[in-house]
């Protein structure tokens, strides 16, 4: 059968059969979490208790700070012990509240005011969401508030649900499609009203012919489904979740460079955001658990997951039995996309998506030899670049050339490292060397500003680093 895809991307081991039968568990409360108040894209959240304070299961302590940031709530009951800066799984510390718990079953729990989805409005969904702190469960954490409330004069006409799940080892989003179908198709009808949308999409890689099933039986008309609801089966390729890569897939559609799919009519969620969505909506809850996937041969009992936020990472491993002794890296997510971790008193945060432990068998350590000129890179780049040229400039530190070759384009999705029969970390030089372009645009704009007349310099910061000039 010829499967919808996109040009170029790899289809890596899977590793999915170590988890994909396992149904969530609820791990216990551990005796301390920490809360970072940037779990998000955008501003960090604002504190909004001090040390001392004690805190109840869902309670809001940090507030979203601007149009783009989130809450943050306590998943626990306790006393918070500090406000400080704390190591996060990004590899950088942020600004975090530490909360010892009590140490009791706490029966008490904030909960929002449930709503009747039958009745609810779209400003009523999009409120709801930013009131329970949803954020994107694909990976990026963008405040979802602010991805349901397009501007005006973009016209919706598409909403996309990601249940690729295209990462190796991941299997969270199954296990939701799988035990969760009904709550899923309720977020999902949630999304669409708060966008004024008539057509839903779900598409899911053909190597979940089971959640494929099920949902095709519930949104189907012969078993009474889901008007505007449709569900399309993907080639099983590595990056066909990528926001680009599934709109090409489902759509036929293009999105730009410089554009946001929601220029072309189209929004993604992603399937946790979807649970999410119906949980804030119909039950009042608010985010203060990450469902996540342990995996990997190096961890002893391989469990899907749900994870008080806040929980640190050697938690959640001793949960799971602990690590084997031939285990040798420890990431966060997935292993094309997800950070390496050399501090396990890091946190679990909301948009947390797994945790793997690797043994040396799962871990290439192939030594780096010079470029051989093969093209194998560009032929799987999803986005058409040519990412030696990329990483070379920036080894080169010729930072305005690798602009201009489109290097803040690239996802930094590891195909083209992934593919390297030379070994070289192509996405980690491209990574520092967008990190590079992006200060220097910020000071481009910064000069500009400085350069305008007094009267046009009243200015406004909205999420992150993003300004507009009132006039």
């Amino acid at each position: 059968m010829n499967l919808r895809t996109f040009r170029g991307g790899v289809h890596p081991p899977e590793y999915k059969e170590l988890t994909e039968n396992c149904v969530f568990e609820v791990m216990p409360v551990p005796d301390e979490i920490i809360l970072p108040l940037s779990q998000h894209l955008g501003k960090e959240a604002s504190p909004q208790v001090k040390k001392g304070d004690d805190v109840i299961p869902g309670q809001l302590v940090a507030k979203a700070e601007g149009f783009i940031s989130a809450h943050v709530h306590t998943s626990v009951a306790g006393k918070v012990m500090s406000l400080g800066k704390e190591i996060t799984s990004t590899g950088f510390p942020k600004d975090s509240i530490v909360i010892k718990t009590n140490g009791t079953v706490e029966t008490q729990k904030v909960l929002l005011t449930p709503l009747n989805p039958e009745t609810v409005t779209a400003d009523e969904i999009r409120a709801r969401v930013a009131e329970a702190g949803i954020v994107g469960q694909g990976g990026a954490a963008f405040p979802t508030s602010v991805k349901l409330s397009p501007p005006k004069d973009k016209i919706i006409d598409v909403v996309i649900l990601n249940g690729c799940e295209c990462e190796p080892y991941l299997t969270r989003d199954y296990r939701f499609m799988i035990e969760r179908p009904d709550d899923l198709i309720s977020g999902f009808k949630l999304i669409m009203k708060a966008l004024g949308v008539k057509r839903g999409v779900i598409g899911i890689e053909n190597n979940k012919p089971n959640a494929i099933k099920i949902l095709s039986d519930k949104v189907t008309s012969a078993t009474g489904g889901e008007e505007g609801l449709e569900v399309i089966s993907l080639k099983t390729k590595y990056p066909q979740g990528a926001e680009k890569m599934l709109i090409k897939a489902v759509t036929g559609k293009e999105v730009p460079p410089d554009k946001l799919p929601m220029d072309i009519g189209t929004v993604i969620q992603n399937i946790g955001t979807a649970i999410a969505i119906h949980d804030a909506v119909i039950k009042g809850e608010v985010i203060t658990t990450a469902a996540l996937t342990v995996s990997g041969k190096g961890i002893k009992i391989p469990r899907n997951l749900i994870v008080p936020v806040g929980t640190p990472i050697q938690n959640v491993i001793d949960f799971c039995g602990g690590v084997t002794e031939d285990a040798v890296k420890i990431v966060v997510g997935g292993p094309m996309m997800g950070v390496a971790q050399f501090d396990l008193q890091a946190p679990v945060m909301k948009a947390t998506s797994g945790i793997l432990v690797l043994t040396k068998d799962e871990v290439a350590e192939n030594p780096e030899t010079p470029c051989l000129r093969c093209g194998q890179c560009i032929g799987t780049c999803p986005l058409n670049l040519v990412p030696t040229k990329l990483a070379r400039y920036s080894q080169l530190h010729k930072y305005e050339e690798a602009e201009g070759a489109d290097i803040t384009v690239c996802m930094e999705c590891g195909t083209c490292a992934y593919t390297c029969p030379a070994n070289i970390p192509l996405v980690q030089w491209i990574r520092l060397g967008k990190q590079k372009i992006i200060q220097m645009q910020r000071e481009r704009v910064a000069k500009q500003i400085d350069a305008l007349p007094h009267c046009f310099k009243t200015m406004r910061q909205s999420g992150n680093e993003t300004m507009t000039i009132e006039t």
